[in-house]
């Protein structure tokens, strides 16, 4: 599981089957440096589903893989990232200086 922000999220026009329902949100995985106030994070942006109701700028823990499908066994679905939770606050203090 990574901390996440999330930026925005995905609407569709168009649905199939295989979807479970639930909203798509656009999220930006944080990096040590991120967390520690540092930068903006990861330039990488990834798509989870989410069932929780996370809005833009909310914190997840975004799981992602093989694990992501689990929540839906025996059901296959075509997800690789979905929000595991809402954080409320990261209380990070490195040991040394975050130079990312």
């Amino acid at each position: 599981m990574r901390i996440a922000k999330v930026i925005g999220k995905v609407v569709l026009n168009q649905w199939i089957e295989e979807l479970v329902p639930g909203n798509y949100l656009v999220v930006r995985p944080l990096n040590r440096g991120s967390l520690a106030g540092k930068n903006a994070g990861n330039d990488e942006t990834v798509v989870a589903w989410d069932n929780l109701g996370a809005r833009e700028g909310d914190l997840i823990g975004l799981v992602e893989g093989r694990e992501a499908t689990a929540p839906f066994y025996p059901q296959k679905v075509p997800y690789c990232a979905y929000n595991g939770c809402i954080i409320d606050r990261v209380d990070f203090d490195p040991v040394f200086e975050v130079t990312e």
